[in-house]
């Protein structure tokens, strides 16, 4: 009967494999992450009041679009 129940809490990934130790928690706190939702750069309001479902595939790509060329310049169109 342990084997069986051991079996199913590593299926569901309670007991550690490899490194990981059973009793061993990774990630942040809940107050980190309310300090990390809090900051809201501009690139996310550029991308927030253009797209009207939020989040979606089409507005989280042009997100990282806008971080990648700054908001200054993201959303410009070209003059040629």
């Amino acid at each position: 009967m342990q084997i069986q129940d051991q079996k199913q809490k590593q299926d569901i990934g309670l007991v550690g494999s490899g490194n990981m130790k059973v009793n061993e928690v990774t990630g942040i706190t809940e107050e980190q992450f309310e300090q990390l939702a809090e900051k809201k750069d501009a690139c996310y309001h550029k991308v927030k009041a253009r797209y009207k479902v939020w989040p979606s595939a089409y507005a989280s790509g042009a997100l990282v679009q806008c971080r990648k060329k700054g908001a200054a310049n993201w959303g410009n169109k070209s003059k040629k």
